[in-house]
């Protein structure tokens, strides 16, 4: 049986879900506070139609706020027209340069406004895994740690599996290669199709981890595969994702879909380059300081240096710790790191 715990890190800045199944980061949800309430998945809002595209059979809606427009695909005997009002609710939160994918719902009236937020973290993790208590505080704080760490990796070793599993994605498709060292001794068969039952469960979890959807190919071990007997371990893997499967193909690629619901982990805290971004690093600053306030009670204060660019950002979000944190900003620290030290 499955042992499941939750956590939620309300640090400054931003809020953070966890979900750990089994001793492994399953899920990390981020909200941030400069994020538009009206572009969060199930948020509900009334937009304005700014243009319409019969080839697409969609149109693109304002909600306010930064960003680009929604879409909103329309179903058959839907028509809206450009300037009128419409409400929606979020179904996809934006993602690389796309608006929030959108719902009609009816025709709105009044100004363009929320109508009711989507869920917060805590109201996510309690659909997700209901009845578990989160924890909060310092292991709340290392468990989003951890999940960040594995959620921006691209793949992951088993070794008491003997799998090396590698799970990335470019801007066709999410592609998932199964290593396998098979045990001397062992029956090869059974051997190929345990490693391809635990390798399909494992690229499930990094994919939800990571936050992702979209066409996912999977290069399993081996190529006379049983494709019955396939098609019962990926359904057990992606259980409840709403994965729409294709046929095994002679390869031994698996073919599947997810829908897209949240941002990628990494476009929340990455810039365009790849790299964290400045307001990331900052709430990292923040984030390491109330771990050491937490952990470090008796020390009347405590101050993060850490380079300028990320001190203007943090000193304001640090402020809200209380009189005991404080920011200093040090152009001899290297962006990225900081240092915590008794004032």
């Amino acid at each position: 049986m499955s042992t499941v715990e939750v956590f939620v890190d309300d640090s400054p800045g931003e809020v953070r879900g966890v979900v750990v199944r089994d001793g492994r980061s399953e899920r990390l949800i981020l909200h941030r506070e400069d994020e538009p309430a009206t572009h969060r998945p199930g948020a509900r809002a009334v937009g304005r139609v700014t243009g319409v595209d019969p080839a697409l059979r969609a149109a693109f809606v304002d909600l306010g706020g930064r960003g680009p427009a929604g879409f909103l695909p329309l179903s058959k005997g839907t028509t809206v027209r450009e300037g009128e009002a419409v409400e929606v609710e979020v179904t996809a939160a934006p993602r690389e340069a796309k608006g929030p994918a959108l719902r009609h719902l009816g025709p709105g009236q009044g100004p363009v406004r929320l109508i009711a937020p989507g869920p917060d973290v805590l109201e996510q993790l309690q659909t997700l895994v209901p009845g578990v208590e989160p924890v909060r505080g310092v292991e709340a704080i290392r468990a989003g740690q951890e999940a960040e760490a594995a959620a921006l990796a691209s793949g992951e070793v088993f070794s008491q599996w003997g799998l090396d599993l590698a799970v990335q994605r470019t801007r066709a498709l999410i592609a998932v290669d199964i290593d396998h060292a098979p045990t001397p001794g062992r029956d090869a068969r059974k051997g190929r199709a345990e490693a391809n039952r635990r390798g399909l469960a494992q690229a499930a979890r990094i994919i939800r981890l990571k936050g992702w959807g979209g066409l996912v190919v999977v290069d399993l071990v081996g190529t006379a595969l049983d494709p019955a007997e396939v098609a019962v371990m990926a359904k057990a893997a992606f259980e409840g994702d709403g994965a729409t499967f294709g046929p095994l193909s002679r390869f031994g690629l698996l073919q599947l879909a997810l829908p897209w619901r949240d941002r990628p982990v990494e476009e929340v805290l990455n810039d365009a380059g790849g790299r964290a971004s400045a307001l990331t690093r900052a709430i990292a600053v923040v984030r390491a300081l109330r771990h050491d306030l937490l952990c470090d009670t008796a020390t009347p204060r405590l101050v993060a240096r850490c380079a300028p660019e990320e001190a203007v950002l943090a000193t304001p979000l640090a402020a809200r710790l209380g009189p005991r944190a404080g920011v200093r900003s040090d152009p001899g620290v290297a962006a990225g790191r900081f240092v915590i030290s008794e004032d």
